[in-house]
């Protein structure tokens, strides 16, 4: 039996839970660590936030309107899309659009000290090989467009989704289901009664859900602190065995295209929330405290800091695409010039790429990569004579250039 919780306002509450011996710790202990496992541990209660009062100081409330314009403006910006071949032409959207879904997704990635390098990233986006760490990368970014394409719910099952993208493959996290155990968080905490936070116990997570779900539905919160509030009660609760913080993220973006803060980007958030991770984590146990200034504070900050880093990315690819343009020679119905854009989207390509995406014979695809390596547009990355991958080698160091500058404070 647990112990009957005690809520201060909205902050988290504690209950006692039995800690079984038959679970055994993770990891070796020391004899005053064993002693501090023995017994109940304490885990949180979430409070309930579905008709939680906001009240923000009149500072935090102006900076964060603020920051929901400049989003809403960056949209707008990159609506226009890119320069085209033609004079007076525009490109679509959908190579930013895709650009900075990546990096948005490997942000969120690198906050949980999952990194994987521009190149890696584009090379496990093929399917070619690459490091574990760029395989998930690569499911966040599929996570992080499934809360796109759902950005119209926001449910139980719509959560769920997200997660089974985003851990598929990962047993130990039971994707796309909410969690059946117990988890906890601190640096190689062997046992909870060891932990920096313990979330709810695992009987607690559908209530808590419906509840958040409840506040999520609310239409009288502004904008930018109704996506950080929910944020910070999702990580509080903390749903799954593991990947809470980039499912977390994700949804950030389903309620911000949800609000019509957004209509066809995902602005870099994460990116924004990376510059200072410590801020990040200060400000989600400043929230579980009662306290919600410092979260919608801290996405505010993210805000301004990732669109100005994500302008800059814009900015470089746009000029790379026109050294591009004035590099190539051919006549400008090739089907070189539609594989231009796909490069800023995916910097490294193949010819079974170049031929699905542009629409193109084998042959066509092959002569216009031969195009693109004659003008230095792209170099090899491999050295068989089958199955070959070029890279687009300006557009892999733009963006490292943005993820290393989302990582300075």
């Amino acid at each position: 039996m647990s112990n009957a919780p005690s809520v201060n306002g909205f902050a988290i509450g504690w209950e006692d839970r039995p800690w079984h011996s038959d679970m055994p710790p993770a990891g070796a202990m020391s004899r005053r660590a064993r002693l501090a496992s023995r017994g109940p541990y304490r885990a949180a209660v979430a409070a309930e936030i579905a008709e939680l009062p906001v009240g923000l100081s009149a500072e935090t409330g102006a900076a964060a309107e603020d920051a929901l314009v400049e989003i809403s403006r960056f949209d707008a910006e990159l609506d226009q899309g890119l320069p085209g071949a033609e004079p007076n032409t525009r490109l679509e959207l959908a190579p930013l659009a895709a650009v900075l879904l990546r990096t948005e997704s490997a942000s969120s990635s690198q906050i949980e000290n999952v990194t994987a390098g521009a190149k890696a990233l584009a090379l496990a986006t093929l399917h070619e090989k690459t490091g574990p760490n760029a395989t998930q990368v690569v499911a966040n970014v599929e996570a992080m467009q499934r809360a796109l394409d759902l950005s119209d719910e926001l449910s139980r099952d719509s959560i769920l989704s997200v997660h089974a993208a985003l851990m598929a493959g990962q047993h130990h996290a039971q994707p796309g289901q909410f969690r059946s155990g117990q988890v906890w968080i601190g640096s190689h905490a062997p046992t909870p009664h060891l932990a920096s936070f313990v979330p709810p116990h695992a009987d607690r997570v559908e209530q808590a859900i419906a509840d958040l779900l409840a506040f999520g539905e609310r239409t009288d919160v502004p904008v930018l602190a109704h996506v950080a509030i929910t944020h910070a009660q999702f990580e509080t609760i903390h749903p799954f065995a593991d990947g809470n913080g980039r499912t977390g993220r994700a949804l950030v973006h389903t309620m911000l295209r949800r609000a019509g803060a957004t209509r066809r980007l995902t602005v870099p958030v994460s990116a924004g929330l990376l510059a200072d991770t410590g801020a990040y984590f200060d400000a989600l146990t400043a929230y579980r405290e009662g306290d919600l200034d410092p979260i919608v504070a801290r996405f505010s900050d993210a805000a301004f800091a990732g669109v100005s880093n994500g302008r800059t990315l814009a900015a470089d690819l746009r000029a790379i695409l026109g050294r591009w343009s004035a590099a190539l020679t051919a006549r400008r119905h090739a089907a070189v010039w539609r594989i231009l854009p796909l490069l800023i989207g995916q910097p490294a390509i193949t010819v079974r790429f170049v031929q699905e995406r542009a629409a193109v014979s084998q042959p066509a695809a092959q002569h216009a990569i031969d195009q693109l390596l004659d003008a230095g547009v792209v170099t090899p990355a491999t050295t068989g004579r089958r199955n070959r991958v070029w890279v687009a080698e300006e557009v892999v160091s733009a963006l490292d250039d943005f993820a290393a500058r989302a990582r300075r404070r």
